[in-house]
This record gives C-alpha cells, sequence and structure tokens, in this order.
C-alpha cells in the first residue's frame, strides 16, 4: 500500500527568490543600459561640437581669403554668423549638451588657433585638444 504525502504536489509559479533574481538581473541590465546611452549621448555631444568649431573656423579661413585679411584684423561675429541665418555664412550653431554658448575672439586667429574657443578644450567632455586644431 503506497502513502500519498501531503508535499509531492507543487504549485505553479515562481518562488519569492525567483522573482527576486529575475528581478535583479532586470535592473543590472537596465544599469548597463543607462550608462552606455549616457556615453553615446557624450559622443553625439563631442562630435557635434567639433562639427560646429569646424564649420566655423572653416567660414572664418574663407572669408579672410575673399576679403584679404591679415591675421589679427578685426572680424565681427556678424561677418560670420547670425541668429536667424539671413547674414553671415550660417546660422549660429546652438552648443550641444550642457555647453555655453560659443563665443568669438573678434579678429582674424593665426594658424593654429580658433575664432570660437571656448568649447575646444572643455575638461568635463575632452571635447578636442588644442593638438587637433593646429592646422585649422
Amino acid at each position: 500500500m503506497k502513502l500519498k504525502s501531503q508535499y509531492t504536489k507543487r504549485k505553479k509559479g515562481m518562488t519569492l527568490l525567483e522573482l527576486t533574481v529575475v528581478i535583479l538581473v532586470l535592473l543590472a541590465l537596465i544599469a548597463i543600459l543607462f550608462v552606455g546611452a549616457r556615453a553615446w549621448k557624450r559622443g553625439a555631444d563631442r562630435s557635434a561640437n567639433i562639427l560646429n568649431i569646424r564649420n566655423i573656423q572653416q567660414a572664418v579661413r574663407g572669408h579672410a581669403n575673399m576679403f584679404n585679411l591679415d591675421f589679427g584684423d578685426t572680424l565681427a561675429s556678424t561677418e560670420i554668423v547670425s541668429s536667424d541665418g539671413s547674414t553671415g555664412y550660417m546660422k549660429e550653431p546652438e552648443a550641444p549638451g550642457t555647453l555655453s554658448a560659443y563665443t568669438y575672439t573678434g579678429d582674424v586667429p593665426v594658424i593654429g588657433s580658433l575664432y570660437s574657443p571656448n568649447n575646444a578644450d572643455d575638461a568635463v567632455y575632452g571635447f578636442t585638444s588644442s593638438a587637433e586644431y593646429q592646422d585649422w
């Protein structure tokens, strides 16, 4: 004669321990996703900033060549950029991320220096080092 045990029948579902492990794994994956997204955003901001500085620098060099300006000659920022894009060569670029707005030196820079240097060596983002724009 075989006796039935009251403990042999299992209920369907997950135990509290199993549910806790699943939640912890999901939280860990979400944390990794947020770290990756933050790194991606910083990289996108860095490249946008470098392109903005490069475009401004190209407009300055082209303007200086067209009007035969020497290094150190006065060059108003309104000749290069404007808030609505109606004058100058380009619309005023927006600084990406948490960076401050672009500022300009007001004169034609020598080779190896920038017309808009304020965001070029940002320590927080490490956007660019002085060695990267020496030939601009």
